[in-house]
């Protein structure tokens, strides 16, 4: 039954607040909602919101929108990680309804004696409302509802104190008749959940040496893995992403490029999790023990550095589970255990487990095997290909992780249907990977991130040029210049953007027939020499290090929600603008999209978007090139991809 007042569609809201709505500490959150009353009575609705600890917050008034829509809005910032609860609430004002109904007599022109009612009527809310407002501010109540009651006075004199404490009492309303929606709940993350900057590789390539025909003479460590830290903080990272750091089954393992046969000496895929030395809560013997896992943990925490560890629910056949627990396994006709399958794909190395045999032992030991690398100190999960598994388990997972360490976070690695990859994230994924890579015009990508930003009460994206699996043939066949432009576009877009090693070499020889690396670091050591690279000018290091020293100094880069376009008449060329209301930091984007020829535009700004009127100026200063340029609604722009190929503006109003 609804209350004394109409409210509905209270947003945020996911799957009809089945799941908490996502947010992280700091960020400023909009609440809206429908409401409205019978007549012409005045309404009025606050958001009142209780933080983690149980306490509620300061209630927040909301503002009507758009007139006859009956809509309200208003935002909170959340202060502390953990589950928030929020609700609409309604309530008559008898203040704002006096007001209004005797300005529009007063414009009408009755007088005093035809408002005597009235003015008794407004006497009698203003005293009531001496007790709402601080007391400092009582005795102007007091006074206006004297002005009121005193028939000596002239109507104007009486009733001019009364209209201007409109502004006092919206913020301390009298209200009448309050009514409640039902509590909705927001889950509230740490500031990385939304904002990060991540960098994948393969401890077992750095520090390693391979002969000239690829055969691996040394194997690298994670105190050899550790000495590329520094370089990767340099360059403004925050996250390093491990891809799975366990023993290597040897039955059935693969060798380089995914042969069928590996070599003796073949290091195999560390996705192929299992071996005599252990499973998932082990550590490959080559790179180390646990205690130097836990140093090099420390040792990245003193650059800055969180690492984030690949959770790969799936085992080699010679994976200690299967032989322990073969009832985790799906058993064929013949006999065999079977090995995981994306048609016409075969992953001989690999089994998945069947979740629906003994489902209550596979989450116990999963939930184990989590917390025991969250005991060394790992606080990021990346999970890989979690749509292959069943959701409500990792619905169970994470809210069992939640519970005792809310802190921790899980990156969806699910390059999947969209229902699937917005399901994961309802359910409590803390960020996804997207179709960010696959998204290679001006006008797609518009598009898709208009997506991601209606969908921000649910999903976080984290934009990635690159993986290990995914070399586009854009970056196969597009130079440098379009290493630039999806650097720009991911890390510029997105406030969590991420790229695999060797992007920054300008690594781009696929193999044949494939959108992915020859000579795969997947199943192959790959040493790198990053100084000798560096030294011969073959390095993108230094614009990486830039785009992130750009985003790290701008408030307005570290959220989702501000991210509008603006009109271009080029379709090869994005314009967009992102801007933080309380510091009014705003940064304005354009880049090309052809990595081959330089492209000239006329960009129409919203100007209201960077806080402006319309007719107004400003002043640009490109954060690339330290070049400085005035402003307005009307502009144009050139872009040169061998220069470069985005424009990243400050923006400054003039004074």
């Amino acid at each position: 039954m609804p209350g004394r007042f109409f409210i509905e569609d209270i947003r945020p809201t996911v799957s009809c607040g089945r799941y908490p709505a996502k947010a992280v500490v700091g960020e400023l959150v909009p609440v809206g909602a429908v409401a409205f009353a019978e007549g012409h009575a005045a309404l009025g609705c606050l958001v009142r919101w209780r933080g983690p600890d149980g306490k509620e917050r300061e209630p927040v008034r909301m503002r009507p929108g758009a007139p006859g829509t009956d809509r309200w809005h208003a935002e909170i910032r959340p202060d502390a990680v953990g589950q928030w609860t929020f609700t609409v609430e309604a309530f008559r004002d008898p203040y704002r309804q006096w007001r209004d109904a005797v300005s529009k007599k007063v414009d009408a022109g009755q007088g005093a004696a035809d408002l005597a009612n009235d003015l008794v009527e407004g006497a009698l809310v203003l005293e009531r409302a001496v007790e709402l407002v601080p007391s400092h501010l009582q005795a102007w109540l007091t006074s206006a509802a004297a002005a009121l009651r005193d028939t000596g006075r002239p109507l104007p004199a009486r009733l001019s104190a009364a209209l201007e404490v409109a502004d006092l009492l919206w913020e301390f309303p009298v209200r009448e008749l309050a009514t409640a929606a039902p509590e909705h709940q927001l889950w509230v993350d740490r500031e990385r959940a939304l904002f990060s900057a991540w960098y994948e590789f393969f401890p077992r390539s750095e520090g390693a040496v391979v002969a000239a025909d690829g055969t691996p003479l040394r194997h690298g460590t994670f105190a050899t893995a550790a000495r590329r830290l520094p370089a990767i903080a340099a360059m403004g990272f925050d996250v390093v992403y491990l891809p799975p750091i366990h023993p290597i089954g040897r039955v059935a393992r693969k060798g380089p490029d995914n042969a069928l046969v590996a070599g003796e000496h073949d290091v195999g895929s560390p996705w192929a999790i299992g071996a005599a030395e252990g499973g998932h809560d082990a550590v490959h013997p080559e790179l180390g023990t646990l205690a130097d896992f836990r140093d090099f943990i420390a040792e990245a925490r003193r650059h800055g550095l969180e690492v984030a560890l690949d959770l790969a629910l799936q085992c080699a056949p010679d994976h200690p589970w299967v032989q322990q627990h073969p009832e985790w396994f799906s058993t064929r006709p013949d006999g065999s255990v079977a090995y995981a399958e994306n048609p016409p794909k075969k992953y001989q190395d690999i089994y998945p487990l069947n979740f629906d045999h003994d489902p209550d032992g596979i989450r116990a030991e999963i939930l184990r095997v989590v917390r025991h690398w969250m005991d060394q100190g790992v606080r990021i999960f990346r999970v890989d290909n979690p749509h292959t598994k069943p959701v409500d388990f990792w619905h169970w997972l994470i809210g069992e992780i939640r519970a005792t360490d809310p802190d921790v976070l899980f990156l969806a690695e699910a390059f999947t249907r969209p229902a699937i990859m917005h399901g994961l994230a309802t359910i409590g994924f803390t960020q996804s990977y997207t179709y960010f890579t696959w998204r290679t015009t001006a006008a797609e990508l518009r598009h898709y991130c208009e997506e991601l930003v209606a969908a921000a009460d649910h999903m976080r994206p984290n934009f990635w040029p690159n993986t290990p699996d995914i070399l586009t043939e854009q970056l196969q066949h597009g130079g440098p210049p379009t290493f630039k432009i999806r650097a720009a576009l991911a890390s510029l877009l997105s406030p969590s953007w991420g790229l695999y090693a060797g992007y920054e070499l300008y690594e781009h020889t696929a193999r044949p027939g494939a959108e992915e690396y020859a000579a795969n670091e997947k199943y192959q050591l790959r040493p790198r020499d990053w100084a000798a690279a560096e030294a011969a000018g073959r390095s993108l290091a230094s614009y990486l290090t830039r785009l992130n020293a750009i985003r790290r100094a701008h408030p307005a880069l570290r959220w989702l929600r501000n991210l509008r376009f603006h009109e271009v008449d080029n379709e090869a060329v994005l314009c967009w603008s992102k801007r933080d209301p309380d510091t009014g930091d705003a940064v304005l984007v354009v880049c090309t999209f052809d990595p081959r020829h330089a492209q000239w535009a006329n960009v129409t700004l919203d100007m209201p978007e960077l806080g402006m009127d319309w007719h107004e100026r400003f002043t640009v200063t490109d954060e690339l090139t330290g070049a400085t340029y005035d402003w307005g609604q009307h502009n144009a722009v050139r872009l040169d991809p061998f220069v470069e190929p985005a424009h990243v503006f400050t923006v400054r109003r003039h004074v």
